[in-house]
């Protein structure tokens, strides 16, 4: 029995058309770590830090152009604006300088590999892949995620936990 709840509330015509676009990306890292695969390379050997280079990348623009420095006020205005929190029917629980604290009700990147047909157990592990180029963002800003709950785990969200370490050393 599949555990993995996945499922949109937000059906506004534009949100759907972002969402498609999500999807086909999501699609193709299924399809090359599939292939990947039965060519005798195992995606953990590359994925996670192919996606998380990614990350560290689109970081570094995100700080470059909005000249935040690495308050996670920045990051929030950045990344996960309107249509962010339109797309992934998220919920901003707290943002300051040193913590984000998002919940998202609906993903999908997920979606796209639940059409293909994956376990949940593959659910999981491309969702703890594609988590890597969350990871590297918040690296560029100086703080670890924490994912106490995911929805490709079974959870009833995922629950992105953008932590600084050693409050207050956000540079502003």
């Amino acid at each position: 029995m599949r555990k993995v709840k996945n499922e949109a509330k937000i059906k506004n015509p534009l949100i759907v058309g972002i969402r498609e676009q999500l999807e086909h990306r999501a699609l193709w890292m299924y399809l090359i770590t599939d292939e990947a695969a039965k060519h005798g390379l195992p995606r953990e050997v590359y994925v996670p830090d192919a996606i998380r280079r990614c990350g560290v990348y689109q970081g570094n623009l995100l700080k470059a152009k909005g000249g935040m420095g690495e308050s996670l006020k920045g990051l929030k205005k950045a990344l996960f604006g309107f249509f962010a929190q339109q797309v992934f029917e998220m919920k901003i629980l707290r943002c300051d300088d040193d913590h984000l604290d998002i919940d998202f009700h609906y993903c999908p990147l997920l979606k796209a590999w639940q059409k293909q047909g994956c376990s949940d157990e593959e659910l999981a592990i491309l969702c703890d892949h594609a988590m890597c180029g969350d990871r590297g963002i918040g690296s560029c800003f100086g703080v670890e995620l924490d994912l106490p709950q995911t929805l490709a785990k079974g959870g009833d969200t995922c629950q992105l936990r953008y932590n600084r370490r050693n409050p207050g050393t956000a540079k502003k």
